[in-house]
């Protein structure tokens, strides 16, 4: 039998729904709003993650760009000869010019094989990849005839080791975008031998010219290759933005390879650099933003650079340094689980009156020494200078650093931190390190007018400059003066 509901009673179950629907509505208007962005904050955190190297809530850095193009040539295509000997500057710069052309359909790739490809300098142009397939070397011809002159960078006023122009790099780019150079570890070679006798016999008339420089560009992809050996600066983004270097080997002569820096980040923006070895005549990355009164003057400053996952060497400078020429500024500078072995230096902050600038919100993490002649170093005198027009009294700003998981070993001086009255160092944090020490005297931990604090157990001892707290960040002891002074350069 089937049961019927009375009109009356329907209509009333009805005037009911008519009332609790929009209660229901109301009620979990919340809920709904809550699940959306939820939803809707996962797939934008799942299509960042996609692209490496994006943080939501975090620093921006950068992402790697596509690396397949519509079109690929081989340098053999432009007569090119891979016995390293034939100089084949021209086939380089014919292939470049027909990737140039194709940059509104999507650009294309230069293949070089294996083999031994001499040539001169040469450009690149934008929408490009540049392939070095294994085995693949690019050797920079050796005679600097063929090396073309250049203005000084705006930010210099001068070469860098002497005045008027400057040779360029063995591989050049300005003006791009959408740059990858990549390959099977496939490697550029500078050649940089004979460049560095000539400068020790002072033969040469301009500044040596980086290995790599590309400037005022930006999405600009490197990983995956070999560079070596150097006439100065191996790689030496200008100006840019958006960069990932990644899976990068870089190597020179731990001596006598003079100023054969790895990376030189140069005024640049939103910046990666990841998973590296490097090992070379100088520092193997140094952040810089300008040289005095003319990098002042160009007021770009380098940050948002993320630097992480590296092996670095420099028996002659510091693994990762900043400075001396940051006279733009430096600031947003994370480094994260390096190892420098084998050093003079592991991590160097370097400046002088007459930079002006700043160096500010520098987190150093998970940092190892093995064989370190000293750990960290923030030197305030680094007195070199473009000529002798600076403002003597530009000083830099020095705050926000903090250093968290230093650990190591062999290590003489495990901190040097020289401020000066014009100078301080400001805010500087220390918090979980304990390095072994190989040198027994009393100033192990040195510093000169410090501003800052230790928060739990540090190993050696800190120096009286700091505050200490305890590890729930409750101060146990203020310091009694931050202008102290214990610096020993005799060691």
């Amino acid at each position: 039998m089937v049961e019927t509901v009375p009109a009356g009673r329907f209509h009333h179950q009805r005037l009911d729904i008519r009332r609790w629907i929009p209660a229901f509505v109301s009620s979990h208007r919340t809920l709904f709003t809550t699940l959306w962005v939820f939803v809707f904050l996962s797939l934008f955190v799942w299509q960042r993650n996609l692209i490496d190297g994006f943080s939501l809530f975090g620093r921006t850095v950068t992402k790697p760009m596509p690396k397949l193009r519509p079109v690929a040539f081989n340098l053999t295509d432009f007569g090119a000869v891979g016995d390293g000997v034939t100089v084949n500057t021209e086939a380089f710069e014919r292939a470049v010019l027909a990737i140039s052309k194709l940059g509104k359909k999507g650009g294309g790739q230069l293949n070089v094989p294996p083999g031994r490809w001499l040539t001169a300098p040469f450009n690149l142009t934008s929408h490009m990849t540049l392939f070095l397939a294994e085995d693949a070397e690019i050797l920079g011809i050796q005679d600097e005839k063929y090396w073309p002159l250049m203005p000084p960078l705006p930010s210099y006023g001068y070469g860098r080791e002497h005045p008027g122009p400057r040779y360029g790099s063995l591989i050049h780019g300005q003006n791009l975008k959408d740059l990858v150079i990549t390959g099977h570890n496939g490697t550029i070679n500078g050649q940089g031998q004979t460049w560095w006798k000539k400068y020790r016999q002072k033969l040469l008339n301009y500044t040596r010219g980086p290995l790599v420089q590309i400037m005022w560009s930006s999405d600009i992809v490197i990983t995956n290759i070999t560079l070596r050996d150097s006439p100065f600066w191996t790689l030496h983004p200008y100006d840019c933005k958006n960069v990932t270097i990644r899976n990068v080997t870089i190597l020179a002569p731990v001596y006598e390879a003079p100023n054969t820096d790895g990376i030189d980040p140069d005024s640049c923006e939103d910046m990666v650099i990841e998973d590296c070895y490097i090992s070379v005549g100088d520092d193997a990355i140094a952040i810089k933003s300008g040289w005095d009164q003319y990098g002042i003057s160009y007021g770009r400053p380098s940050r948002n650079i993320l630097i992480r996952n590296l092996v670095v060497r420099s028996m002659v400078s510091a693994g990762v340094s900043i400075g001396s020429e940051m006279s733009g500024g430096v600031s947003n500078v994370t480094v994260e689980n390096l190892l420098v072995w084998s050093s003079r230096r592991a991590v160097r902050i370097k400046t002088a009156p007459g930079r002006g600038g700043y160096v500010r919100h520098i987190t150093y993490r998970n940092l190892t020494f093995d064989n370190v002649r000293v750990g960290i170093v923030i030197k305030t005198d680094y007195n070199e200078h473009p000529d002798d027009n600076y403002d003597r009294k530009a000083f830099p700003i020095l705050e926000d650093i903090s250093f968290t998981g230093v650990h190591g070993q062999g290590v003489r001086v495990p901190v040097r931190i020289h401020g000066s009255s014009e100078i301080p160092v400001r805010n500087v944090t220390f918090r979980d390190m304990s390095v072994g020490l190989t040198y027994k005297k009393k100033h192990i931990f040195q510093c000169a007018f410090v501003y800052g604090r230790v928060i739990g157990t540090v190993f050696p001892a800190p120096c009286e400059n700091l505050d200490r707290y305890d590890e729930q960040e409750r101060l146990v002891k203020r310091s009694a003066s931050q202008n102290l002074t214990d610096i020993d350069y005799d060691f």
